[in-house]
């Protein structure tokens, strides 16, 4: 699985694929991060690297002891099927 990196200059986690950085942008408030949208290179949507971005991003946050509001819809579903990750929920 590609490392999912924090780029705090950017306000957003980050991984690198075969066509091109797929990312999660987020607003910080303290130790909460609210995610705002995720996207992944289009030419590379339905292969799971979105699921994949999220899953290093809440992994970050947890080593972390951070929280997260979720405002993207793709980072609700994913926590929605993936109920292990409910506890960083805001």
């Amino acid at each position: 699985m590609p490392a999912v990196r924090d780029n705090p200059q950017h306000n957003r986690f980050e991984m690198d694929t075969e066509g091109g950085v797929a990312f999660a942008r987020y607003r910080r408030d303290g130790d909460t991060l609210m995610i705002l949208h995720s996207e992944v290179p289009r030419a590379l949507e339905g292969r799971g690297l979105g699921s994949q971005l999220v899953a290093g991003m809440l992994d970050v946050v947890r080593s972390r002891n951070e929280k997260i509001v979720p405002l993207c819809g793709f980072v609700r579903r994913f926590i929605a099927l993936h109920p292990d990750y409910a506890d960083l929920v805001k």
